[in-house]
């Protein structure tokens, strides 16, 4: 009898881990099933750029795991059963329920009202394609001198306020931040991101919590009002509900608790990675939602999943920052450098150069996720040996397999 292994989404996290199982297991000792709501792999930190006009390459997610040993299943996660080892799915053809014997939970986030009124009636989000398809056309209907306001001055609504600003010069772009501009980052790079929202001429509404969105404006916790035609929010996400409505033991939030490989904490043959999870840091700081963390806790549970199965040794690579990528239009970037516990440091680089780099990091991320299998690595059977871990002990891995 195989090992199933079931992996919830197919975003940057989800493909990531499927994509290494398969590269890591001998095919005939697992099945690996990959449960995803989209036939194409979405480039999740581009969706800025779909939303202003731009065309993203299509990545059909059948043609990127066609002969990984991956089974590619298109249908909607409807629940999870994390005591009797099931996922419910829904799909064109009725309800079905998955078994498994180890899950991967990547079903991450999407956008965060935060219950502010006429947010959701009236609010644009960017955080999957369909989203960033309707702004797509709300803006496209813009005519010139009319008015976008993006809430959130974090990394998304950045990149959002200069994408638009840069894409539409002649629309009247504002930015509404909660605290100050870039408040998080070096003085060097708090500099420059002025300096380019100056010549895209973004207007920046500093230490202004938006607490009524309305057709045509936004009302700040002082009262004042800001004229938009289109509202985008960007101030925050939320975590998919499931994993709440479950036995996992999870945050406030609805994250999954895991420990340092990725596994649940109240349930062991449950994974979870990305947006979905919520897991310690370096000075014990939990991790940020961003794909820069999704992708190395993907690596993390992958290998401690095919490590606990083949009797490895398991991962003990701490997960760190290294930098933050932003993009400010086509042309201008900011790369900022920080601490492992992601604090900004003083190096900082900027302009074209950056915009570069951070073009190359999109382009590598997407292009691991869609070559699953090629980078070469050694697939090992599945055993009835423990697994080494020289710092925790040992511990018995479950054996599916002949």
């Amino acid at each position: 009898m195989q090992h199933r292994i079931v992996v919830l989404g197919a975003g940057y996290t989800g493909a990531v881990a499927a994509g290494r199982l398969a590269r890591r297991l001998h095919r005939e000792d697992v099945a690996i099933t990959l449960v995803n709501a989209e036939p194409d792999f979405v480039e999740r930190v581009r969706m800025h750029q779909l939303a202003t006009g731009q065309d993203l390459r299509p990545r059909p997610l059948r043609e990127m795991f066609a002969g990984t040993g991956v089974d590619l299943r298109l249908a909607e996660v409807t629940a999870v059963d994390a005591d009797a080892r099931t996922v419910t799915v829904s799909d064109a053809n009725g309800v079905e329920e998955l078994p498994y014997d180890s899950l991967v939970y990547a079903l991450g986030s999407g956008w965060d009202d935060q219950g502010v009124p006429g947010s959701a009636e009236h609010a644009h989000e960017i955080t999957g394609r369909p989203g960033a398809l309707r702004l797509r056309e709300r803006l496209a209907r813009l005519g010139a001198g009319e008015s976008v306001v993006v809430v959130g001055g974090g990394l998304t609504g950045v990149e959002a306020a200069t994408e638009i600003a840069e894409a539409r010069p002649d629309l009247d772009v504002a930015l509404a931040a909660r605290g100050g501009l870039g408040d998080w980052l070096s003085d060097k790079g708090r500099a420059h991101l002025r300096r380019v929202f100056g010549r895209l001429g973004v207007t920046v509404h500093e230490h202004a919590a938006v607490t009524a969105v309305e057709a045509d404006r936004v009302t700040t916790a002082d009262g004042a009002a800001i004229p938009a035609a289109v509202t985008v929010w960007t101030a925050g996400f939320a975590v998919h509900p499931i994993a709440a409505a479950t036995t996992l033991e999870v945050t406030d939030r609805g994250q999954i608790v895991v420990d340092r490989t990725m596994r649940s904490v109240s349930h062991p043959d449950v994974y979870a990675v990305g947006d979905a999870a919520m897991a310690m840091g370096p000075g014990g700081k939990p991790l940020r939602m961003s794909c820069a963390t999704g992708t190395p806790m993907a690596w993390q549970a992958a290998d401690a999943l095919a490590a606990r199965l083949t009797g490895g040794r398991l991962p003990d690579v701490p997960l760190r920052y290294f930098n933050q990528c932003i993009s400010l239009g086509r042309r201008e970037g900011l790369i900022q450098y920080v601490t492992a516990d992601d604090r900004a440091v003083r190096a900082a680089l900027t302009g074209r150069l950056a915009a570069v780099y951070k073009e190359v990091i999109c382009k590598g991320a997407a292009w691991a996720v869609a070559h699953p299998v090629l980078l070469p690595a050694r697939r090992r059977r599945v055993v009835r040996e423990p697994a080494r871990t020289g710092t925790e002990g040992t511990e018995t891995a479950v054996r599916q397999a002949a």
